[in-house]
């Protein structure tokens, strides 16, 4: 899998419109509060020319690209973590993913009732976020009220623990997400492992109008908050793309080039995905399949073949590599081997997007 990406943000601000488009998935989206009750889950391939041309080039027998999984909870109100609504207790879902998409209401839609008199995209997102932080800061108080009763009871102080925790607390009584930049890369492992939601990247879908497409409108305002914690914030018109979604591939492209777009949602969100997470691919031809993984940026070619199957990394001799590029221009493993382009990488390469690794190894 690439990676997971839970989908928060208040009722009718399009969270589950925008869920439909990205996953292609049949989800009620209906004009009223409250109408996703369950989360819904959504694992969709990523799209990758690069993947396409080497399958056009090599002609396997299966293509097996990375994916993104999208889970959708329900809108968050202002007091949900005091029982309004039902979004807070839904938190927990989203917990273990790798980044957070924030979808902010940035349309006006009569038809779709808004739970406030006007459209304010900052209010919303700060809605939203404060519910966050105050379900967070609860994790972190009961955490470490649970190492204060255990260290009366035994030797064991958990300081570091306690270190890392005091850090978050501070953070979010200030009603801020968590910085992971003030953190040592200990600490910062040690946070992760607490799963709170303010230490994921974040960053905003605004859901706009289709008169919108391709100016501010709306987005400005969201923008400006964004700036100030850094976040990227990607357009998107969620009624216009779940009818993308719906379309065969001659009409979509149709479709989209009437409204002047180069690419749908789904490829924007998970190249700003892949950008906040620090991720690449590669790619790997076993048997008779092609298939492209997700790794972090910097990975060792031993962890990245651990990647494929533990037994590789445990018995790594080395990796041969040849890049994208090279492979592309010369149209086969036979060509780039004549023309010396195959390296040969130890364990501690750093294997680079585009990559493609032939693993050797002994068990």
């Amino acid at each position: 899998m690439g990676f997971s990406c839970g989908i928060i943000g208040l009722p009718n601000s399009g969270k589950s419109t925008i869920f439909n488009a990205l996953t292609a998935l049949a989800v009620a989206a209906q004009p009223y509060p409250f109408c996703t009750i369950e989360p819904n889950v959504g694992v969709v391939p990523v799209p990758d020319e690069r993947l396409s041309n080497l399958a056009r080039l090599t002609g396997p027998e299966k293509v097996t690209p990375t994916t993104i999984e999208f889970i959708d909870i329900a809108g968050l109100v202002k007091d949900a973590h005091k029982g309004e609504g039902l979004g807070n207790r839904f938190l927990g879902q989203i917990r273990e993913v790798d980044a957070v998409a924030h979808i902010v209401r940035c349309f006006e839609g009569r038809n779709v009732p808004h739970l406030y008199e006007t459209v304010d995209p900052r209010r919303d997102a700060e809605i939203v976020e404060t519910e966050i932080v105050i379900a967070d800061l609860a994790v972190v108080e009961e955490r470490i009220d649970r190492i204060e009763r255990l260290a009366r009871v035994s030797k064991e102080k958990h300081g570091h623990e306690r270190e890392v925790l005091e850090k978050a607390k501070a953070f979010l009584s200030a009603g801020r997400f968590i910085d992971g930049s003030a953190m040592s890369p200990e600490e910062g492992e040690t946070l992760r492992s607490f799963n709170l939601i303010c230490s994921k990247p974040v960053f905003y879908v605004a859901n706009i109008d289709e008169k919108d497409l391709g100016r501010k409108g709306q987005t400005s305002t969201l923008e400006e908050h964004a700036r100030a914690s850094g976040c990227k914030v990607v357009p998107i018109c969620g009624k216009l793309e779940e009818e993308l979604a719906s379309l065969p591939a001659e009409e979509r492209r149709d479709f989209m080039e009437m409204y002047g777009m180069t690419e749908v949602g789904i490829e924007r969100v998970i190249r700003v995905g892949y950008e906040i997470l620090d991720l690449i691919t590669f790619y790997t031809v076993v048997g008779k399949e092609l298939r492209a993984w997700t790794v972090k940026k910097n990975t060792p070619a031993a962890r990245a073949a651990g990647k494929i199957h533990s037994d590789m990394e445990r018995g790594f001799i080395k990796a041969e590599v040849i890049s994208y590029d090279d492979f592309a221009r010369v149209g086969s493993e036979h060509g780039a081997r004549e023309r010396g382009l195959v390296r040969v990488e130890g364990r501690d390469y750093l294997v680079r997007d585009g990559d493609i690794l032939h693993i050797r190894f002994n068990v």
